[in-house]
């Protein structure tokens, strides 16, 4: 990471086009095996990998939409082949892989318009109907910036009068899910944590936005939050929200006000499908069962307990699945070159969690 932001002091290349080097950028085309038919596919103009399981169905299957990670900027369905090829494999089920297009060439609203354009499409009759899909079995998840994406996506769908067939429940893997404060105990105590320091957090969600340095830094310094968005912080109050093992001997203190040039500029900032954590307690009351996975050395660990916290509160049935010798990507170091045995199993719960509920 230290030789990543020196290239790019330096000269050499952008953040993002180093650290995608270490992430497949999508070059590689899907490839069928024994027990899954992988295709690329296009739903209402996004691309997509679709995966179909060769075992038959004496009914109609299960599907999941995977919403892939890599801080809004690097990622692919290639690059999370691995685990989207194993669910639809277990659950003899149906996976959609999206690929959104990526910041910073592409800026927000597009990884979000991306996603849930293609949720929609697949909840349509006709199209669950040629695949065989039963519509009351549709699950939406993803890991990451993937998770921030699947919670958005799940919470308009819920909204969405076109949308026939909601998703019977959303998977949330270390979600990303608010803009507002950027200085909870998690960002705190994991700001140099492997594989997401507190500096990278701000530069992602900052080229998720716009290519501004000036609002990377005030992000990294929890001064990007104005007057005109001070009432959001009640949506992401974490010494309301975190359990008192979290909170330990740090003391709340609202995010210093900074200049509302940000916003003025860039409303997306607070928008609720940049931060699904930014919403109200009647619109959480409307989503599905939901899982939710947390680390403890991760900076957004706290947006994913907030949340659980929140859904619960609204009456929503949370299963939330926290690991307390984990950090932020595990689920990606499950292949060479490095194969960790608690991402194995970490993998193993979820699909199963999915398997069982589903």
């Amino acid at each position: 990471m230290n030789l990543v932001e020196l290239s790019e002091m330096t000269g050499i290349a952008h953040y993002v086009d180093i650290m995608a080097i270490f992430m497949p950028a999508g070059n590689a085309q899907p490839k069928s095996d024994e027990n899954v038919t992988v295709t690329e596919e296009t739903f209402n103009k996004v691309p997509v990998w679709l995966y179909v399981p060769k075992k038959s169905s004496k009914t109609r299957r299960r599907a999941l939409i995977y919403i892939h990670g890599g801080g809004w900027c690097m990622g692919s369905p290639d690059s999370y082949d691995y685990l989207t090829r194993l669910i639809a494999d277990r659950l003899n089920a149906i996976v959609v892989s999206v690929d959104y297009r990526l910041a910073p060439a592409h800026r927000f609203p597009a990884a979000f318009e991306d996603s849930y354009a293609a949720a929609k499409f697949f909840l349509q009759k006709e199209v669950v109907d040629q695949y065989n899909v039963d519509p009351g079995r549709i699950c939406v998840s993803g890991d990451s910036a993937g998770g921030n994406l699947a919670a958005a996506v799940t919470q308009q769908l819920q909204e969405d009068l076109d949308v026939k067939f909601k998703p019977k429940m959303q998977a949330l893997i270390y979600p990303a899910l608010q803009t507002v404060d950027l200085d909870t105990p998690s960002y705190r105590d994991n700001s140099d944590m492997p594989f997401l320091r507190r500096k990278a957090t701000a530069r992602y969600w900052s080229n998720y936005f716009v290519t501004d340095k000036s609002l990377r830094e005030a992000m990294e310094s929890n001064t990007h939050i104005t007057l005109e968005s001070i009432n959001l912080l009640k949506f992401a109050n974490w010494s309301n929200l975190l359990p008192d093992d979290l909170k330990k001997y740090h003391v709340y203190s609202s995010p210093k006000k900074g200049t509302s040039e940000f916003l003025k500029k860039y409303p997306g900032i607070t928008d609720p499908r940049a931060a699904p954590l930014l919403v109200d307690d009647e619109r959480l009351a409307k989503l599905p069962l939901t899982y939710v996975l947390t680390c403890m050395y991760d900076v957004v660990r706290d947006d994913g307990f907030m949340y659980a916290a929140r859904l619960k509160q609204a009456g929503v049935q949370v299963v939330h699945e926290h690991y307390d010798n984990a950090f932020h990507g595990m689920l990606s170091l499950v292949t060479w070159p490095i194969d960790l045995s608690l991402g194995q199993r970490m993998m193993g719960y979820y699909i199963n969690w999915l398997n069982k509920n589903l």
